[in-house]
Formats: C-alpha cells, sequence, structure tokens
C-alpha cells in the first residue's frame, strides 16, 4: 500500500502540503481532485518519485513497477505500433537481453554458462508475452481513436494530440502495479473516451488520475483525495459521492462555526461587563481562559470560485445561418478535394442550443471550421443572418496565442483590429478592469502567455470571446484545460447566454447541461439524433462493432473470393458454397492436426526446461520453444481467418 505519514511539500516557499496523512490501499481507484495549484501535480511527483518530501514519512512498495503517461510530445520515425510496444518496458528489456546473450553465444557456443543464459532468456521472453504484443499494443491504438491504416504510419506523420494519445496508449502498454494518469481525457474524443473507460475500469492494479472530467472520475474511480488549503482528505467513493459527503462537511462545519460564534460574543460580552469589578472578577478571568482554550472552528470561507457571463448579444438574426445542399471537406494544393459531409441541409436558429456529436474523424471539425469561416464549403451554400457575429473557441485556440505576448496586449491588438465596430471603451484601464474580472489581477496582465498554464491560456481566449460580444458561440472543446470549478463556471455562463450555442466536447456534464438538441455527424452526413448522452453511448458500442464486422466481412468476402474455384454457371447456390467449402476444410484439418503436434511439443520441451539439461541442450530447447510459440499463434491465427470464411460461405 502508499502511506503518507505527516507529509510536508513545498514549492519554494509555499507549502502545498502541511501534515497530510493517508493511505491508498493496493487495487483502489483514486481520484485526485483540488483547485488548480493546490498541489496535485506536486503530489504526483512525490508517487512517481521525482519530487521527495520536505518532512514526514512516505511509503511506496519497492518492488511496484509504475507507468504514467510521457508529457513531452513524442519525435521518432517509428511506427505507431513499435512505439506503443515499446511501452512494454519488461519485454524491451528482455528483447535487449537476449540479443546481447545471443551475440555472446554465437561468439562462443561452447560457453556452458552463456547457454544457460539464453536459455532463460527465451522462456523469459515467452513468459512477457512477446507472441501477442503487437496485436495487444494495436487494441490499444486502435481503441484510442486511431484507423487500421494508421498502425504503421510513423508516429511523426500524426499532429499533436493523437501523438499524446500515442504516449497514453504506450504507458498502458506498460505491465504496472501502479498507473498514474494526468488528465488523460484532455486528447480523446467522446467515442475514445468511452473506451477508455471500459478499459480502466478493467485495470487490476492501483491507479491515480487527476481529472477535470466529473464523469470520468465517477466513471472509473472508488476512492478520491481531495487537496485543499495544504490538507489531504480521503473519501470513500467516486467523485459525485465526494462532492455529496463534501456539502455535508462543509455545512456541519458552518453549524459548527455559527454556534461558536454565538458562544465566543456570549462569553466576550460577560468579560466586558464584569472584568472591572472586583467581585466578577474571578469568573471573567476564567472565561477569558476558556476563550483562549478553545479550539477555533475554522470558518467556511467560501473559494473564491472564477464566475463571468457573456454581455446580451447586440442583435440576434434568426435564422442565425442556413445551410442548403452544401459538401464539406478540405482541398489538398495539386490534389482533388477531399469531400467528408455531402447533403448538408441544416439552419440555426436563434436561441438554439446544439451539441455536435459524432465519432472519431466523422467530421465534427470539419463541419465546425466551415460554420466559423476557417474554410469553405466545396459545394452548396451557407448563408449567414444579417449581423451574424461568431465567437469561436477551437481546439487549438490555446497555440495561435502569442507566447511572448501578455494578455493586455492580447487585448488591445483584438480592440485595435475590431475598431470602431465595438463601441465599449477600449482605454487599457478599462481592458485592464475586464481582465481582471477573469481572474488576470495585478501583474498577471503583464506575464507573457507563454509562461502560463493551459487553463490560464483557456480562460483568456474565453475573455476575448466574451469582449467580443457574439451572437452565436461556436465552441470546439472548450473545457480541455479547465479544472472543475471554471468548467462549472463556464455551464452556468453558457446557461445565462441569450444567443446561439453550437458546442462540441467530450464533457458529458457540460453537454447535458447546456444542449437542448443534439446534431450526429456520422457516415458522412448530419442529421439530428434523436435521444440523450446516454443513448449516444450505447450508438457509439453499436457504431465500433457495425465497423468491425463491415472490416470483417470485406475481409471474409475477399478470402472467399480468392478461395473459390471456377464453377460451371449451370451449378446452384448450394453446389458451389460446397466446393468452395472443400479446401477450407481440408486446411482446417491440417492445421488441427498440426496444432495438436505442436502443442503436445511444447509440453515436452517446457518439462525438458524445468528439469536439468546442459547448458548447450537448454539454449537449443529454448530456441525451439520461441519457435514454437510463433508457429501456434500463427496456426491459430490462420484457423480463425478459415473458420470465418466458412461461417460466411455458410450463411
Amino acid at each position: 500500500m502508499i502511506t503518507l505519514k505527516n507529509v510536508v511539500l513545498r514549492r519554494s516557499a509555499k507549502k502545498l502540503l502541511d501534515g497530510a496523512t493517508v493511505t491508498l490501499n493496493p487495487g483502489e481507484k483514486v481520484g485526485l481532485v483540488g483547485r488548480n495549484g493546490a498541489g496535485k501535480s506536486t503530489l504526483f511527483a512525490l508517487f512517481n518519485g521525482t519530487l521527495h518530501e520536505d518532512g514526514g514519512d512516505f511509503y511506496i512498495p519497492k518492488q511496484w513497477r509504475m507507468a504514467q503517461v510521457a508529457q513531452d510530445m513524442p519525435e521518432t520515425e517509428e511506427s505507431a505500433t513499435d512505439f506503443v510496444v515499446g511501452g512494454d518496458t519488461r519485454l524491451v528489456g528482455l528483447r535487449t537481453t537476449l540479443a546481447a546473450i545471443e551475440a555472446a553465444y554465437e561468439a562462443d557456443p561452447e560457453d556452458a554458462d552463456i547457454g544457460m543464459e539464453l536459455a532463460h532468456a527465451y522462456t523469459d521472453l515467452a513468459d512477457a508475452g512477446e507472441h501477442d504484443a503487437v496485436p495487444r499494443a494495436q487494441a490499444l491504438i486502435l481503441g484510442l481513436g486511431f484507423k487500421s491504416h494508421e498502425l504503421d504510419g510513423p508516429v511523426n506523420s500524426f499532429s499533436g494530440g493523437w501523438r499524446m494519445r500515442l504516449q497514453l496508449a504506450r504507458a498502458l502498454m506498460c505491465p504496472s502495479d501502479l498507473l498514474l494518469l494526468d488528465e488523460p481525457t484532455n486528447h480523446l474524443d467522446l467515442d475514445a473516451l468511452v473506451w477508455l473507460e471500459a478499459w480502466l475500469q478493467k485495470y487490476a492494479g492501483t491507479m491515480i488520475v487527476i481529472s477535470h472530467d466529473r464523469e470520468f472520475l465517477d466513471a472509473v474511480t472508488d476512492v478520491t483525495l481531495h487537496i485543499a488549503n495544504a490538507q489531504l482528505t480521503r473519501y470513500g467513493g467516486n467523485y459525485s459521492a465526494f462532492e455529496t459527503l463534501r456539502a455535508e462537511q462543509m455545512a456541519l462545519q458552518q453549524t459548527a462555526f455559527a454556534k461558536q460564534q454565538d458562544k465566543i460574543a456570549h462569553l466576550q460580552k460577560f468579560i466586558d461587563r464584569f472584568k472591572a469589578k472586583a467581585s466578577k472578577a474571578k469568573q471573567a478571568q476564567s472565561r477569558v481562559k476558556a476563550l483562549e482554550r478553545m479550539e477555533k472552528v475554522a470558518p467556511l470561507l467560501a473559494e473564491a470560485d472564477f464566475t463571468f457571463e457573456f454581455k446580451e448579444p447586440g442583435n440576434i438574426p434568426n435564422p442565425m445561418l442556413s445551410i442548403t445542399g452544401a459538401s464539406f471537406g478540405y482541398q489538398v494544393e495539386d490534389e482533388a478535394p477531399k469531400t467528408i459531409l455531402t447533403g448538408v441541409s441544416r439552419s440555426v436558429q436563434g436561441g438554439q442550443r446544439i451539441g455536435i456529436l459524432g465519432a472519431n474523424g466523422q467530421g465534427k471539425s470539419t463541419l465546425v471550421k466551415t460554420i466559423a469561416r476557417e474554410m469553405g464549403a466545396l459545394a452548396g451554400t451557407v448563408t449567414e443572418g444579417k449581423g451574424l457575429n461568431i465567437g469561436y473557441f477551437a481546439q487549438q485556440e490555446l497555440d495561435v496565442l502569442r507566447p511572448q505576448d501578455n494578455p493586455l496586449e492580447h487585448m488591445v491588438r483584438m480592440a485595435r483590429e475590431l475598431g470602431s465596430a465595438v463601441k465599449e471603451s477600449t482605454g487599457e484601464q478599462a481592458l485592464r478592469g475586464f481582465l481582471g474580472s477573469f481572474n488576470f489581477s495585478g501583474d498577471m496582465v503583464k506575464q507573457p502567455v507563454g509562461t502560463m498554464s493551459g487553463g490560464e491560456k483557456a480562460r483568456l481566449v474565453l475573455a476575448m470571446m466574451v469582449w467580443q460580444r457574439p451572437n452565436l458561440l461556436l465552441l470546439d472543446e472548450p473545457t480541455n484545460h479547465l479544472d472543475l470549478a471554471t468548467r462549472e463556471a463556464l455551464a452556468v455562463a453558457l446557461n445565462e447566454f441569450e444567443g446561439t450555442l453550437m458546442l462540441v466536447s467530450h464533457d458529458r456534464a457540460l453537454l447535458r447541461s447546456v444542449c437542448d438538441e443534439f446534431w450526429l455527424v456520422g457516415r458522412g452526413v448530419v442529421t439530428d439524433f434523436d435521444g440523450d448522452l446516454d443513448d449516444y453511448q450505447r450508438y457509439l458500442l453499436d457504431e465500433a462493432k457495425r465497423m468491425r464486422e463491415e472490416a470483417k466481412e470485406a475481409s471474409r468476402s475477399a478470402a472467399a473470393v480468392a478461395a473459390a474455384p471456377a464453377a460451371p454457371a449451370a451449378r446452384s447456390d448450394v453446389q458451389q458454397r460446397g466446393e468452395q467449402q472443400k479446401p477450407l476444410k481440408r486446411e482446417i484439418a491440417q492445421i488441427d492436426a498440426r496444432l495438436a503436434a505442436a502443442s503436445a511439443d511444447k509440453t515436452a520441451l517446457e518439462a525438458r526446461l524445468a528439469g536439468s539439461l546442459a547448458p548447450a541442450e537448454m539454449a537449443e530447447a529454448g530456441k525451439r520453444l520461441k519457435a514454437l510459440n510463433a508457429e501456434i499463434a500463427t496456426l491459430e491465427e490462420r484457423w480463425l481467418a478459415l473458420s470465418d470464411q466458412l461461417e460466411a460461405l455458410a450463411s
């Protein structure tokens, strides 16, 4: 288990933890929550060994294997599959060891010690799952939203968000007793998020996760650690249970504080009244001591939650937007246009609150970018209402902020670009006051954006959007860098917004709270989705199953055509299927026989390796065992493929 006893953690002069005591048991799934800056990442650094406690005692079992997502952007020409396989640190280490031993053995095959080492290395590699490492890695990659044709693509060919998905897959590939995940959902679409939840629910080790997605935390955690005021408190249950318990504790604390204040006032009144009277001096003094001895109950000071609101739009055209017979996609230089969506005919009315749903790669971003004027329609028309003013939050919006400029410079530049279209005062003092309402106060307005956290950058983008006074909000994953409190503030602001909202998000809590209807982007079209988010999760699972079945059917058809002998046209369908099945059945029978023989050989070899053999014999047996394992895996894959073909022909 992991234990902290009176642990003190500092960052510079600030105490992030002061006397923290908590125990985490093996196999627990822990959500680590707290405001930004409370110390969550610092505590993670303690768990992973990059930081040591400044006081108290911290213990984690030395034999535990740990996995975590690397935060650096991978730069390699390795294929996606090889990169993720590399996450299995045990396998990689054993491969390296085996290569060194094989080189030594080839140089001196008569060395008994090297022969013994070689035999053990082959056995260890088989135990580590060498035979199925590639399928395991590819299952993780596909689960996180990649396509089958991308499995062999070089890592460097993917964008930053997709490379971070590969980092996540690499961490999940690593055999571990402790899994540390810091905001694992930031770069995931909802379909990949649903898959990740299912995977983590089956994870057998201890997991500690930092996340600002409450539904994700509810799905994968059973313990919550809360950091606040340099204290660490353990709550049994997921995030929703924590919120309930925390609210109850806060209410009790507030009641206790109010009662104590009444008691203090009563004692103080007695002291003030009688301290000057000799006859009452002794009683007054005793009440002074009672006040001194009284353990102060901290008042429930409401945390300075960030709140903001969108300004009332100057006008709301109706319809806001009209799309007729449009095709959306993108153009690549010297190539034909790539069409993603066709036959799009939709209208957006004033006051609509639309959630845009769709599995990864189906065209959500294409739709959003076209409406936001980032790209043009390939066909059809997109007609905007008079006075349409779009406030657009793009996933890459944080990247287009100028790292060297500060928030005030961003606001001044935007005000100048908008010019007379915006009536508010654009003086520096007015802009400073406006930024202050978004928690950019004091020196922060002059702090370079490049030194800010992702959450601070997101707040700046929100501030710039609000200042523009839009009547259509087009938000593409706005919560990626926002903490739970700021997400709540965004939900409140969106619910009070009087204009029109179109939202793409994997934050189901936000979608539930602010959207009244949903559009579904999938299979090349945009349609209404008649259901709620629970229905949508079921749709995603069914869609994934459908795609797997389509791929399997295509494989069956191709194999059946290749295996089918030429048959006279006069033959019946039954006769043709019978003829096509014969060679498949014959090959399956041959594979069954070979599998039985190979399995028997494997059992015999394993028994020999368990006994006493000469080093050279052990080395040879190890090589033979490795070859048998590979052969059995190949035969089983072929058997499954042939069985699928037979099933297809029979149906």
